[in-house]
């Protein structure tokens, strides 16, 4: 297979932690030290994670910037981070600190004359613009909100202004086990003309990796079917081969 497989770590209150369809008050604490779970990772051959800031969704800041700094300098992990990217200052003070991307999420609804500014500064390679969907619909603020606007025409516009990956989630699916939305995938995949889509939320086994894989997809984001011990480490780094997205 040639697509990325991407570790997830979602911190909250300082640890590592599941969500079940993006609700707060559904946590699972699925390892108090954040950077043991990437310690974890970089030891099992891992090369590239995701680092999700849900203090930084909910509160619009980089709550967490400190912590995830502390998982780059001490795994030399590719981090690529998101949750409360709400000013270029923060995408400047990641990449200064090593992260490899930042997921830009609620701005890129609200504010898409931000998006241009943080292509047009920091370049296409280290914006990744994050979709999330509650039945088709783009979610915002932590997914705690829900716009008019459907994920397609979200990804074309951004695709327009030269964003060239995406991570997409259907919120629904998110943390449940239940398999991806291969639906809107096929969907997306079809819209774009350039950009490049990593799936998120609902992955629960090996075959549903292969199923993105076939959609050509460019990566894959698994949070818990690991932490549940539905896929192990071992298997990701033998479908992962190091390729680029």
């Amino acid at each position: 297979m040639s697509m990325k497989i991407l570790p997830a770590i979602d911190i909250k209150d300082g640890q590592a932690v599941r969500l079940f369809q993006g609700d707060f008050s559904q946590k699972t604490v699925v390892n108090p030290d954040v950077l043991g779970q990437a310690e974890t990772f970089r030891a099992a051959g891992i090369r590239m994670i995701h680092v999700v800031d849900l203090d930084g969704a909910l509160e619009g800041r980089a709550s967490n910037r400190q912590l995830i700094s502390q998982i780059k300098q001490q795994t030399g992990l590719a981090v690529q981070v998101g949750g409360g990217i709400r000013s270029l200052e923060q995408i400047e003070d990641y990449l200064a600190a090593g992260i490899d991307r930042v997921i830009i999420g609620s701005m890129a609804v609200k504010d898409p004359a931000f998006v241009e500014a943080a292509l047009e500064r920091f370049g296409s390679s280290n914006i990744v613009i994050g979709i999330d969907a509650k039945k088709g619909l783009v979610a915002t603020e932590g997914w705690l909100e829900t716009s008019s606007q459907d994920y397609i025409s979200l990804a074309l516009a951004m695709e327009k202004i030269g964003v060239r990956l995406f991570v997409y989630t259907d919120v629904e699916r998110d943390g449940t086990l239940t398999g991806p939305n291969i639906q809107h995938y096929q969907r997306l995949q079809a819209a774009l003309t350039h950009a490049k889509v990593i799936a998120s939320g609902g992955i629960q086994s090996l075959a549903d990796l292969q199923e993105l894989e076939e959609l050509g997809l460019a990566g894959a984001i698994v949070g818990k079917a690991y932490y549940s011990g539905r896929v192990t480490l071992s298997q990701l780094r033998e479908i992962d081969e190091d390729q680029p997205c």
